[in-house]
């Protein structure tokens, strides 16, 4: 690839990168597509640690952390792939490990630390994954790249705590559950 095609590349990756760091607005505590559901009778009251920020929530029993994140809370960072844990695009870290939040229900995390793509930034300062993926192309078409990078810091991390020292078919068999 040419060069100047590759700024370009890195540049438009970059401003997608960005553009997932959560704006104030962004984050409002309740969205209208949930207000609607909490008016049930089976309503529960949930408050969730996401990105080192607690929110309120009234929601279902039936609730998936995914959809909570997305729909009740309004980071829509972590994607809706399959809906069935398969393909990984749902990936968030819960206290440090990855999840499948397709897979989860929000009740069971209220008091956990739940990190999402948003979450990974810090004063306008890309993770070291993001930006290696930035910095790489690892780009597909953008959908599945937010469980991929929260699946790679799970991974590290994970590898960092059991001094597990990563080869390249190690990392392959650690990140087979995102596509």
């Amino acid at each position: 690839m040419d060069e100047s095609k590759r700024r370009f590349m890195q540049s438009a990756a970059a401003a997608a990168a960005f553009g997932a760091v959560p704006h104030a607005r962004a984050q409002t505590p309740v969205r209208e597509s949930a207000q609607a559901a909490a008016g049930g009778e089976h309503v529960q009251s949930l408050t969730l640690n996401v990105n080192g920020r607690p929110y309120v929530l009234a929601v279902e029993p039936r609730v998936t952390l995914l959809d909570a994140l997305r729909e009740y809370i309004g980071l829509t960072g972590t994607k809706k792939g399959c809906d069935r844990g398969q393909c990984g695009a749902c990936t968030v870290l819960v206290n440090g490990r990855r999840i499948n939040s397709c897979l989860s229900l929000a009740l069971a995390h209220e008091g956990d630390e739940i990190v999402t793509i948003e979450g990974l930034a810090r004063a306008g300062k890309l993770h070291a994954v993001q930006a290696a993926f930035v910095e790489h192309d690892a780009f597909q078409c953008g959908y599945c790249t937010p469980g991929q990078i929260c699946s790679a810091v799970g991974l590290l991390a994970e590898a960092q705590a059991q001094g597990i020292k990563l080869t390249d078919d190690e990392i392959r068999e650690r990140m087979s559950g995102n596509i």
